[in-house]
């Protein structure tokens, strides 16, 4: 039996333009990212979805409501698919935080393995939570082709996951926005990722 995931990053934000860290801001996409949906909901129409998940906020919400509405297919929010939670860095430019906070954006960038901060989540606990969330999925819809979308740290975790490639390589996984990645689990063959 194969169960096919669509995997994508939300749509284009104002956030996203201006080199923003939006994190768990409710920032909404902007009309650029609604355009790319609608090309994704496009591109989808023929696949069979026959759900669709998404994190909680606002721009996965409203990136999931516009495919759901050119598919007709339900959608369902899911904690696991949400951003990481750095709350200090949320709202603020790169700049800014290079600024305030010392080391820690240069850790992030340059160590993302290696990246703590007291209060806040880590990418290997993201990576955790996020493949719980897709575990879930894959055993709850045998055999059906599904469509998820959530964040770039989510989805480039979730692809070091399945690519079987450490946190270090967190870097290396390019996803821009509302870019569509394949996850197919074959109940013989494992999972294959298809870029």
């Amino acid at each position: 039996m194969k169960t096919t995931i669509y995997l994508i990053r939300h749509g284009m934000t104002a956030a996203n333009k201006d080199d923003i860290f939006a994190g768990r801001t409710q920032a909404p996409l902007h009309p650029e990212g609604m355009a790319q949906l609608v090309e994704v909901g496009t591109r989808l129409a023929g696949s069979g979805i026959s759900r669709i998940f998404c994190g909680p906020l606002a721009r996965t919400r409203q990136s999931a409501e516009i495919v759901s509405g050119l598919l007709g297919v339900p959608v369902e929010a899911q904690e696991g698919l949400t951003e990481i939670s750095i709350p200090h860095w949320d709202g603020l430019t790169k700049e800014a935080i290079r600024a305030r906070f010392g080391p820690e954006y240069p850790t992030w960038h340059d160590d993302p393995a290696g990246f703590s901060v007291a209060g806040c989540e880590t990418i290997a606990e993201v990576q955790a939570r996020a493949v719980t969330c897709l575990e879930t999925i894959f055993r709850s819809y045998p055999g059906q082709s599904l469509l998820v979308v959530s964040h770039l740290i989510v989805v480039r975790s979730l692809l070091l996951h399945y690519l079987a490639r450490p946190i270090a390589d967190f870097r290396g996984i390019k996803v821009g926005n509302a870019q569509l990645v394949t996850l197919i689990r074959d109940d013989l063959a494992g999972t294959k990722v298809e870029l």
